[in-house]
């Protein structure tokens, strides 16, 4: 007695699922990243920590923090500033360099979520 069997495999399925679980785990990391950024941030009246985003383009997968305030670049890149304590300089760069792990294990999380 002999069986065949047909398999019929959708790979666009298969990546598309897989972009979308990216683009999930990129936005969640991007998330996190502005999290630990804002209490970083140069802080007075809180201006500048409210108007922080994150996004992500789905088509390039790619994340994005940023901060929309007339002078954020100024106060990232500015070393000599003053701050109050717990708040810095680069507070954008050191949180992303600091969570980039944290980051890589949510993409991956959602990547695997999207497998199962």
């Amino acid at each position: 007695m002999s069986q065949s069997f047909r398999l019929r495999f959708d790979a666009s399925a298969v990546r598309r699922e897989l972009r979308q679980a990216a683009a999930r785990g990129l936005y969640l990391g991007a998330e996190h990243v502005l999290g630990i950024s804002n209490d970083r941030v140069p802080l007075d009246e809180g201006v500048l920590q409210h108007s922080g985003t994150a996004t992500v383009d789905e088509g390039d997968l790619t994340a994005m923090v940023s901060y929309d305030t007339p002078y954020a670049v100024r106060q990232h890149e500015e070393m000599d500033y003053q701050h109050a304590p717990g708040r810095e300089a680069k507070y954008l760069e050191n949180s992303l360099n600091a969570e980039r792990a944290v980051v890589l294990t949510l993409v991956a999380a959602e990547l695997r979520r999207a497998l199962r």
